[in-house]
């Protein structure tokens, strides 16, 4: 199994004042191809900015990160924002939609910055990530008339579209209610079956329970890093859960 994400000692500081704060402090770990993996940790633990480092929005102070093969640090703005468009898919727990776009403009964004593919090529891959999401019935609404589990199964398909080596995704189900969560940890567990690297950073102990290893950062350093033995599979969460009633105006 080829490994997708390699940190070593990685360091993280920033100046406050007159004070030296170490958001990351020696934090070493691999990720390999197909796992889905859950970070959590309390507010401050650096959480948020392993994952802006993950998703090179913002460079270590010291250490190494390697992603699939390629060494981050001396990259360029530049750069960087080419690895990101080809390399990683972003969600996030806002969504990030543009609103005046519909689904299938907010979906076929990330293709506008590649110039690889044709118009035909864009249009074909987009229309196989909304499908992904099952949303293809949807694809010419705008935002404002999605649901909010809608809108971020849009989100998804868009981390999609670049068949990115890795999605990261932000405290995804941190704006959903519970049954709308499960839906969408049901689609991310189908979409790393299917063999796709998910980092999911959450607060939520029983969101960690859906994915194959958990990363518990505290003041910056790893305080655990865990195989899910019993891993939870959310469709059969959803099933468990009582029937919604829906009501049809006469």
């Amino acid at each position: 199994m080829s490994a997708i994400v390699e940190i070593q000692n990685l360091k993280r500081e920033f100046t406050v004042g007159n004070q030296k704060v170490k958001a990351l402090d020696n934090v070493s770990f691999t990720i390999n191809s197909g796992e889905f993996i859950t970070i959590m940790g309390a507010s401050g633990s650096g959480k948020t900015t392993l994952l802006n480092i993950l998703g090179c929005l913002e460079k270590p102070t010291m250490g190494t990160y390697l992603l699939d093969g390629v060494n981050v640090s001396g990259l360029s703005k530049n750069e960087l924002a080419g690895l990101r468009n080809s390399k990683l898919g972003f969600v996030f727990q806002s969504y990030n939609l543009l609103a005046r776009t519909s689904a299938i403009e907010n979906v076929e964004l990330p293709l506008l910055y590649n110039n690889k593919y044709t118009a035909s090529q864009r249009k074909e891959k987009y229309l196989k990530a909304l499908e992904a999401v099952k949303l293809s019935d949807r694809a010419y609404h705008l935002p404002g008339q999605l649901s909010g589990g809608q809108q971020q199964r849009v989100a998804i398909a868009r981390a999609l579209v670049n068949d990115p080596v890795m999605i990261l995704a932000d405290e995804a189900t941190g704006n959903l209610d519970s049954r709308t969560s499960y839906e969408i940890m049901m689609l991310i567990q189908d979409l790393n079956d299917l063999g796709k690297t998910i980092v999911f950073v959450t607060h939520e102990p029983d969101i960690a329970t859906f994915s194959k290893r958990t990363i518990t950062l505290r003041d910056g350093r790893i305080l655990k890093d865990v195989t899910n033995p019993n891993v939870v599979r959310a469709k059969e969460v959803l099933a468990k859960l009582p029937a919604v009633n829906v009501i049809v105006d006469p």
